[in-house]
């Protein structure tokens, strides 16, 4: 009811102004024109009244209902009221960056496809269009042998069947269910990807099916190893698959061992949505198989946990010091004074600090820092350098092949330490 009063008297006031317009305007062409300013628009209704005297009521009349109608707004609803006044409503959103670098040429069944998605998990490599009537077109690669690290292959129209499989997926108009094409020959197919961090592969793509299927795809694409996801300060434990829980599980066997050497195994049982999950986990850990029964909890600060983990940190595993080997004692007839004890060796104090860091990068690549942001994110890493813009580079190897990166900018900083000299 509030915002049909405020509505309605918003309505009657335009409709008045737009009357007051062209009453100005049948006066005179100048009156008109100067109608549009809203202090000549105040001048017009001094000077002619008789003639404005109408729209200006009709306005007058708009105030009493959209006054009313703010009213019962801010005694009903005060928080929309303030969001109405903020103007929040007329910004417009910033659009996040996409998650993968994809840029392909060509058509898919005939039409432009321009995907957003794209992943090479188990073996198979999908690119995935999104959007509305786009939802189920997809492009499906499966490998017939399984692939780590760089990918590399070439298939020929020639070529006999085993290589890969290749299956489109579309929905037509007035389908409900997608229409499905696959063949395992006469196809030309070239891959060159190449691993980046910390969970990625990307490279050069090229696809040319055979004429009745009307596809050809080239250029690079950019794909998901796995269905991790990352942010500033690490994994993204929030979402809901199995590579997620076998991260968290994976970190927390760590830590609880005081090992880094965990391979769990993959898990079973799993239904999403959840926020509970209690799973069996077969693990090898330091090399020893163990079967363990953990229950997870997933809430919106924390993300999936493991109950009960109350474990510090796995230290840095570093090889152990060589000890020097020791002189042979040699007895003398007459006594010898005590040797004094060698003097340490005086190390060089090393307080880091953001402005020392930044003028000697290259001191410090490749060393062990951490890192705390003013924001409370703590980052431990090896340092490696600056990027382009300036900004603090952080590795930190993972459990999958390759690693994960975190810059900062060095105003986020408000402590570093050197944990190693």
């Amino acid at each position: 009811m509030a915002t049909l009063l405020a509505g309605s008297g918003v309505l009657l006031i335009a409709i008045g102004l737009l009357w007051l317009v062209l009453l100005a305007f049948r006066s005179s062409l100048l009156w008109g024109i100067g109608a549009l300013l809203p202090p000549l628009t105040l001048l017009f209704v001094l000077f002619r009244w008789n003639l404005a005297r109408r729209a200006v009521l009709l306005c007058a009349l708009g105030v009493i209902p959209l006054v009313v109608g703010l009213t019962m707004m801010a005694g009903s609803d005060p928080q929309r009221l303030e969001r109405i006044f903020s103007l929040d409503w007329a910004r417009r959103e910033p659009t996040s960056p996409p998650e993968l670098d994809i840029r392909l040429n060509g058509q898919l069944n005939g039409q432009r496809f321009a995907p957003q998605q794209g992943e090479l998990i188990d073996g198979v490599l999908s690119l995935r269009e999104e959007g509305e009537g786009a939802a189920h077109r997809e492009l499906r690669i499966r490998l017939h042998r399984p692939v780590t690290g760089v990918v590399r292959l070439d298939v020929l129209p020639e070529d006999r069947p085993g290589v890969a499989d290749v299956e489109l997926s579309w929905l037509a108009p007035g389908s409900q269910l997608p229409q499905v094409r696959s063949l395992s020959e006469g196809y030309s197919l070239h891959l060159d990807l190449q691993p980046l961090a910390p969970n990625k592969l990307a490279g050069e793509f090229h696809l040319s099916l055979p004429a009745p299927y009307a596809t050809r795809l080239n250029g690079r694409v950019e794909l998901f190893a796995d269905r991790l996801r990352y942010r500033e300060e690490g994994v993204d434990t929030h979402l809901d698959n199995e590579d997620t829980l076998r991260y968290v599980i994976t970190d927390y066997l760590q830590r609880r061992f005081a090992t880094r050497e965990v391979r769990v195994q993959p898990l079973a049982g799993l239904a999403w949505p959840a926020s509970r999950a209690d799973v069996v986990v077969q693990a090898s850990i330091a090399g020893r198989s163990q079967r363990l029964t953990l229950q997870l909890s997933k809430t919106p600060q924390r993300g999936w946990f493991v109950q009960g983990d109350h474990y510090p940190r796995v230290p840095d595993e570093r090889p152990a010091p060589v000890d020097s080997p020791r002189r042979p004692v040699v007895q003398a007839t007459d006594p010898q004074p005590p040797a004094s004890p060698p003097e340490p060796v005086a190390s060089e104090p090393r307080p880091l600090s953001v402005e020392r860091l930044l003028q000697q990068p290259s001191r410090y690549r490749g060393r062990l820092i951490r890192l705390r942001s003013e924001r409370g994110v703590n980052a431990e890493g090896r340092f490696g350098g600056l990027d382009t813009d300036g900004h603090i580079v952080i590795r930190r190897a993972v459990k999958l092949p390759g690693e994960a990166l975190f810059r900062f900018s060095p105003e986020q900083v408000s402590a570093i330490e050197l944990l190693e000299p």
